[in-house]
């Protein structure tokens, strides 16, 4: 039975990137999701056209019971729990935090961190429960250093809080043979920015990065699946950049 990997928010943009890579390297995939069915069912369909192993799970992470339905749905289909990645996250509109809808920020709080926790603990009972370790990658921001002012500070928080809770619960669980990980991407060319109310934001921003341009998806997927690795079997605790020198 081929290694299990959950990732949440994997419907588009990175988390999807992250869910085809994986399967390309052998992992079974349950592939996370709260709104996009239909993105989720076109990356189901890409891994299984290519003879790889998926699922897709439906649910709000930011819920505890949901997040813990979710992964138990994902071991039933694929087996124990081997590697979860945490991708799941919004950012709300893009303004002054003091015009910042007050209902965005709570749910950009409840979705990137919360959900972050909620996932974690169900991933972490699964690993003890299997007598074995596992593996939690949290796929951060470098929004977490640099606080995004003028554009989504609440956000640029809220992952900053991802990064200190990975350190945290890696100095936890490192005698139990789980390690725990973020990867803190720059700036992607995803959908996120039109999400956020600027399209054209990735032609703003690429001036701004020393090398000149946007992260694509995939290259963060690749950062990600290093860490799921074995090749990184010493590391835990460690948010690694991925940003062009941000």
């Amino acid at each position: 039975m081929p290694p299990h990997v959950f990732i949440t928010g994997a419907s588009k943009g990175i988390g999807a990137s992250i869910a085809r890579l994986a399967a390309q390297r052998g992992y079974a995939v349950a592939i996370g999701y709260h709104h996009d069915h239909a993105g989720s069912l076109e990356v189901l369909r890409s891994i299984e056209a290519e003879g790889g192993t998926a699922c897709v799970v439906q649910g709000d992470v930011g819920d505890m019971a949901q997040a813990e339905r979710m992964l138990a749905e994902a071991q039933a289909a694929l087996g124990p729990l081997q590697v979860l990645v945490n991708n799941a996250a919004i950012t709300g509109p893009i303004g002054k935090f003091v015009q910042a809808d007050p209902n965005v920020i709570e749910q950009v709080f409840r979705t990137n961190v919360l959900g972050t926790m909620h996932c974690c603990r169900a991933a972490v009972r699964a690993f003890q429960s299997a007598g074995r370790g596992g593996v939690i990658v949290n796929v951060s921001s470098t929004a977490a250093t640099t606080g995004s002012p003028g554009e989504y500070v609440h956000y640029a928080a809220s992952k900053a809080a991802v990064d200190s809770f990975t350190l945290g619960l890696a100095r936890e669980l490192a005698a139990e043979g789980i390690r725990v990980c973020a990867v803190a991407p720059g700036s992607t060319l995803t959908g996120i920015h039109a999400r956020a109310g600027e399209p054209d934001r990735p032609l703003r921003i690429a001036p701004l990065v020393p090398m000149k341009r946007l992260a694509e998806p995939d290259e963060i997927a690749e950062a990600v699946l290093w860490m799921m690795s074995d090749a990184a079997s010493y590391v835990t605790g460690a948010v690694l950049r991925c940003s062009g020198g941000l």
